[in-house]
């Protein structure tokens, strides 16, 4: 029983541990996401991209690096886009660097995995778009692609009107009271995937032996780091199905990615665990209602055969560089969290600047009118069970806290 205890309290301390550290990158990421989405708006994008593939993927790309990484909207914004006349691999790519190629993610990846990683991560979303294309030119789905527009076109067309001039309404306090109310439905999107994803990883951390990950993942541990192809391999199939276990987004997962790495998983498994945030179910089914189930499929084989073949090239691109890094450097656990360092007084800063964000939207200009952008139609049912076991979370959390500090 003392056993249990001095884990539980150890699994909340370390949850706990791991959200203050990547606080002010959560902070700082959704400020810049929710400035982006004010200012460059999605009619602006629509306008720019055009039909054309290469362009379109290009400024897919780009335009998805500076959006929100929710899954949710990401899948919205790319529906939108192709509805009204985006190209099919243009949208993908867009839906593809909002989810891989994000601010936000790169600076949560660099505090708990390393520069490496990152880099990774992006050459990595490169990487995933280009496949993608490279699949949809050789196969040329074009009855499929047809078939989902004609899907979208019974859908009522969005009213809002976001057309703007962005120079004119960054100097306007109302549109900052925008990116205020725009920065709360951020964190409205994804409290419970972080709540659930940071806690999983302090349960983790505490309970979960070495020798079950050696098991799901074949002759990890032990500081090996010398893999076969067809171990590489294995673990690159294996990391999408844990993600679909602990679906939980991927700004929430990526404490529970550092934990795979250092407890042996190969560089490759780590980055296909991180890339697997869509091709999940409710990922599929969202596809499905949009562009029909035939369609549906046909992404996920597009995604899932993308992921496979970029964890790979990745893995041995970094193997001939000499660049995958050390798991045993990647250490999360018994880390002293709460300390008087840059981490500290970063979260302080942005605290503060939340605050106002808060006391600018919700008190100064209350009154300012904002239009909620489209969001992907999530699972009711999912949408409960995360929250019930959000909340779950937060009793575990103060319970384990309190029997660190004032029980044992």
């Amino acid at each position: 029983m003392n056993s249990f205890l001095t884990q539980w309290g150890e699994a909340a301390f370390t949850a706990v541990g791991f959200f203050w550290m990547a606080l002010w990158a959560f902070i700082l990421g959704y400020i810049i996401s929710s400035m982006i989405q004010i200012f460059v708006t999605e009619k602006r994008m629509q306008k720019t991209m055009g039909e054309k593939d290469g362009k379109s993927v290009l400024l897919g790309t780009f335009f998805g690096f500076i959006s929100s990484s929710c899954s949710f909207a990401a899948l919205a914004s790319a529906k939108s886009l192709f509805k009204k006349g985006a190209s099919f691999v243009g949208s993908i790519a867009f839906l593809l660097a909002s989810t891989n190629l994000v601010i936000e993610l790169g600076i949560i990846i660099s505090i708990f995995l390393g520069w490496q990683f990152v880099v990774g991560e992006y050459v990595g979303g490169i990487l995933l778009i280009l496949i993608c294309w490279l699949l949809i030119r050789l196969i040329n789905p074009k009855k499929l692609i047809q078939q989902a527009r004609e899907n979208l076109e019974q859908e009522e067309d969005e009213t809002i009107d976001n057309s703007t001039n962005w120079k004119k309404q960054i100097k306007k306090e109302s549109s900052w009271a925008k990116v205020a109310k725009k920065y709360k439905m951020e964190w409205q999107m994804v409290w419970k995937d972080v709540t659930v994803g940071f806690t999983i990883a302090g349960i983790v951390a505490a309970f979960i032996p070495d020798s079950f990950f050696q098991t799901l993942f074949i002759n990890s541990g032990s500081g090996n780091t010398d893999f076969s192809f067809f171990e590489i391999l294995e673990h690159i199939i294996v990391g999408p199905v844990v993600a679909f276990i602990t679906f939980i987004g991927s700004m929430g997962n990526i404490p529970l990615a550092a934990l795979l790495f250092g407890k042996g998983v190969s560089f490759a498994g780590v980055i296909a665990f991180i890339f697997s945030d869509l091709v999940v179910f409710p990922v599929l089914r969202i596809n499905a209602k949009y562009y029909g189930w035939k369609m549906s499929l046909f992404i996920l084989f597009l995604l899932f055969t993308a992921l496979i073949g970029s964890s790979l090239i990745l893995h041995y691109g970094f193997d001939a560089l000499n660049l995958i890094p050390d798991p045993s450097q990647t250490n999360v656990k018994n880390q002293e969290f709460f300390k008087l360092d840059y981490t500290f007084f970063l979260n302080i800063g942005f605290l503060l600047l939340s605050s106002y964000l808060v006391y600018l939207g919700f008190f100064r200009k209350k009154d300012v009118d904002f239009k909620m952008s489209e969001m992907a139609p999530k699972s009711k049912l999912l949408e409960s069970i995360l929250k019930y076991a959000a909340f779950i979370c937060y009793i575990w959390l103060a319970g384990g806290l309190v029997v660190k500090f004032f029980v044992l």
